[in-house]
């Protein structure tokens, strides 16, 4: 740290003591640390802070920084924001070479007589790479909560974004979550009723919808007292030409005992109501307006509840104290086992109960409505019940409940209401979000607050639970990994009608393109014609050994990617028992490819992964247990509390023991190919360290100095070269059924022919040996392939390519 002091007050007082209205950037060589991200979108007063700048997106981002000795708060220039997008820049990360470029509050339109205030955009930066470094630059042992700000960047009461007129900023990643302390989890004291008892409506639900049609329409100020039944998500309706300050709306269905209708929460009462209401709650109403349902039929009413025109009355009510023969009735519910959703149409709409087995990475997908600019959050789960072996399968999208969806891991009971089934086929489905639908989870006490904990449908699945051994569940529990549902069609026939015969084949150079076009978790289908030049087979953590096939032919050293190693290829013996070929394998000599063992040179084949983030580990000497076990006396202590919270919140705790890794290894990765990304393959779950694999897989996650088992550990790597091009990309592949649903595993001769078109090894018989499929690979020689490649950014400079089929072109 400097010895004159704090680094902000040495660089940027230059530029808040000179004068003029156009201002150089100011250069900061000191490193700073990058302490929060916050998302806003910007409104019609925006631009002016940015008048030498290309606003690409709606979005700005404001970034607080600190140099050790105090806080600045800074807009980030729009033309940087893609450092966000793709999570270069993130809380945590450590800047070199920033430039800020002051902005004066008297350049500022409206602001003509105000005390001349300054404050900053970042215009340009560095971001170190945290293995570059080897250090944290001294601001591990920083309190950071109490440093002072500096300058005006001080937030006066609570922080709202610099750059734009709103109250509340977006989650970085989505938008129907909330964001910030603003959003109150406690009802507002001054809006709190007294606790009375023979609370008596002053007007119902079907008398508002009488006065209504009979033209009495606009406020009513009579009290109303209603029950939720069901609650939306957020819903966010702010736009760039638009200068709302709090764009959200919410809408409530509720009941009383004459009828139903929807109370639409907008703006601020948003923010101070909608964490704190839940379906199931008896809330009371007063000065609010009637009017027209929108997009409802004639005769369709809508409570709209506002903080002004007039200022709404909202006020939550314990059962006491409503006079019984006015309480509102209870929300029913829907419960479908995996049985009965076996026989239930396209569409329906139900509620599930089950016991989380698989909890997916978190990953987005563009919209499909308006412009489709808007990146929707989703993660696959599966769920266990009491009605049979196949797990129910949910695409769970964000449902205005960040808490409680970082809390789902495996072995917690999980309950979704109002989902929609959709089904692509007869045997395959998923279940789906709508509007309504609401996600509770042991960890939080949820359950023990929701009625339908008390139907006899839950108490069946509660009785299950008890029974489950907690080893036999932890066995096959799996969190994060690629997955994919429902499984791709296996032949080409099949998968062009469903793409209505257009597949929109891509040339190498335009993959590439739109591959650093994707934002951070984006995950994107791409179609490629293309042939087999090499195979990899590899264990992850063990990527300096591997088995693989390459093509023998003048294409492939011609092809424009980095050349193959040149170091000699060789079998290494003794081969390992779980690759070795059996007798019946074809020989490799006579073929014009190579197949082997690889060994590098000992002067360090890998440099060149040592500056990779995340994508390059030491083999460990130990690894976690893929089950943890229990003491015999306590075998189902997990399961059993988890049904236990349905009276109470559980406190789980468990011992982690550790157990000799494996001794397969083999050789390493050709220099052309990357090992496997953490995130790609699903990790066992290790109950002991739950939160520190939840958080992994969250759109938050990140590395991890833990080497968590996966489930398979080995995986193959296929690099394709583009017909049309000849551009050479590698693409993962998993024939194992934890990449995909269980109803993508179909019998078929196991071929490198059938299991790339299935996507999968073969359910009816053993998997082939590594061995004698990678000295089967030349079979794959010179065949013109239609290949289906599933694409997810990964953050940074990381991006997965997924090969889930790919069918076989004949003449």
């Amino acid at each position: 740290m400097a010895a004159d002091g704090c680094v902000f007050h040495r660089i940027l007082s230059r530029s808040r003591s000179s004068s003029g209205p156009s201002q150089a950037a100011v250069l900061c060589r000191e490193q700073l640390l990058v302490l929060q991200l916050r998302r806003y979108v910007r409104d019609q007063g925006s631009t002016v802070y940015f008048p030498q700048s290309v606003l690409s997106g709606d979005d700005l981002y404001d970034v607080t920084l600190t140099d050790g000795d105090c806080r600045l708060r800074v807009t980030l220039d729009p033309g940087l924001n893609q450092q966000v997008e793709r999570r270069v820049l993130r809380a945590g990360s450590t800047l070199g070479q920033a430039s800020f470029s002051p902005t004066f509050s008297d350049q500022v339109p409206g602001c003509p007589g105000s005390p001349r205030e300054v404050s900053y955009r970042l215009v340009n930066m560095v971001v170190r790479d945290e293995e570059e470094d080897g250090e944290d630059a001294g601001f591990g042992r920083l309190d950071l909560d109490s440093l002072p700000w500096f300058g005006s960047s001080e937030p006066a009461g609570p922080e709202v974004p610099l750059r734009a007129s709103r109250s509340v900023f977006l989650p970085l990643w989505n938008n129907v979550d909330y964001s910030g302390d603003a959003w109150r989890e406690a009802p507002p004291p001054e809006e709190s009723d007294e606790e009375e008892e023979g609370l008596r409506p002053a007007v119902s639900v079907s008398k508002l919808r009488d006065c209504f049609l009979s033209g009495r329409r606009g406020r009513a100020r009579g009290q109303l007292i209603v029950r939720i039944v069901n609650k939306s998500q957020l819903m966010y309706f702010g736009r760039a030409d638009e200068n709302c300050e709090c764009p959200y709306k919410a809408v409530l269905e509720v009941c009383d005992r004459t009828g139903s209708t929807c109370v639409v929460l907008w703006n601020s009462m948003c923010v101070s109501w909608y964490r704190c209401l839940k379906p199931g709650d008896i809330i009371s109403l007063r000065q609010y307006r009637v009017k027209q349902r929108y997009l409802g039929e004639a005769g369709d009413i809508e409570i709209s509840v506002n903080s002004r025109n007039p200022p709404a009355h909202l006020s939550l009510l314990s059962e006491s104290q409503v006079s019984p023969e006015y309480t509102p009735p209870e929300p029913s519910y829907t419960f479908c086992h995996s049985q009965e959703l076996l026989d239930r149409p396209n569409g329906t709409t139900c509620d599930v109960i089950g016991l989380l087995t698989f909890a997916g990475r978190s990953e987005r997908v563009r919209s499909r409505d308006g412009k489709g600019a808007e990146l929707l959050e989703y993660r696959w789960l599966q769920l266990e019940d009491d009605s049979g072996t196949q797990p129910i399968t949910v695409k769970l999208f964000s449902t205005s409940q960040p808490e409680t969806h970082r809390r789902l891991h495996p072995l917690s009971v999980v309950v979704c209401t109002r989902l929609r089934l959709i089904r692509s086929d007869q045997s395959s489905f998923y279940l789906t979000n709508t509007t309504f639908t609401q996600v509770y989870c042991t960890g939080l006490d949820q359950h023990s607050r929701m009625s339908y904990r008390k139907l006899p449908r839950v108490q069946l699945f509660l009785q299950w639970l008890r029974s489950q051994d907690d080893g036999r569940v932890l066995s096959r529990a799996l969190i994060g990994g690629f997955f994919i549902h429902p499984p791709p069609p296996v032949s080409l026939e099949t998968f062009m009608k469903e793409r209505k015969g257009e597949l929109s084949f891509l040339r190498g150079a335009e993959l590439q393109r739109e591959l650093q076009s994707l934002c951070f978790r984006e995950r994107r289908s791409f179609f490629v014609q293309a042939t087999v030049t090499m195979v990899t087979y590899s264990l992850r953590g063990a990527e300096d050994r591997c088995m693989f096939w390459m093509e023998r032919s003048p294409s492939s050293s011609s092809s424009p990617q980095l050349p193959l190693s040149s170091s000699p290829l060789l079998y290494l013996s003794p081969t390992p028992p779980s690759v070795r070929r059996s007798p019946s394998s074809p020989s490799s000599s006579a073929r014009s490819s190579v197949v082997g063992l690889s060994t590098p040179h000992r002067n360090g084949g890998s440099r060149k992964w040592s500056k990779r983030k995340l994508m390059l580990a030491e083999t460990p000497k130990k690894r976690l247990p893929w089950a943890t076990p229990e003491p015999e006396h306590n075998k189902t202590v997990i399961l059993f509390q988890a049904s236990m919270e349905f009276l109470e919140n559980p406190e789980e705790e468990e011992e982690q023991q550790e157990e000799d890794v494996s001794s397969f290894t083999t050789a390493p990765l050709p220099p052309a190919f990357q090992p496997v990304a953490m995130e790609t393959l699903p990790m066992r779950f290790d109950h002991a360290h739950r939160e520190e694999q939840a958080a992994v897989v969250t759109m938050e996650g990140g590395a991890t100095a833990r080497m968590f088992n996966s489930a398979p550990e080995d995986y193959y790597t296929l690099k394709l070269r583009v017909l049309s091009d000849g551009l050479q990309v590698d693409a993962v592949f998993l024939p194992h059924s934890s990449s995909s649903s269980v109803s993508s595993l179909r019998g078929h001769s196991n071929t490198w022919t059938s299991i790339l078109s299935h996507g999968a090894f073969s359910s009816h018989g053993p998997p082939p040996s590594p061995a004698d499929l990678i000295a089967t690979a030349d079979k794959l020689t010179n065949q013109r392939l239609v290949c289906v490649l599933e694409a997810c950014h990964l953050g940074g400079a990381r991006t997965e390519l997924v090969l889930t089929r790919a069918f076989h072109l004949t003449d």
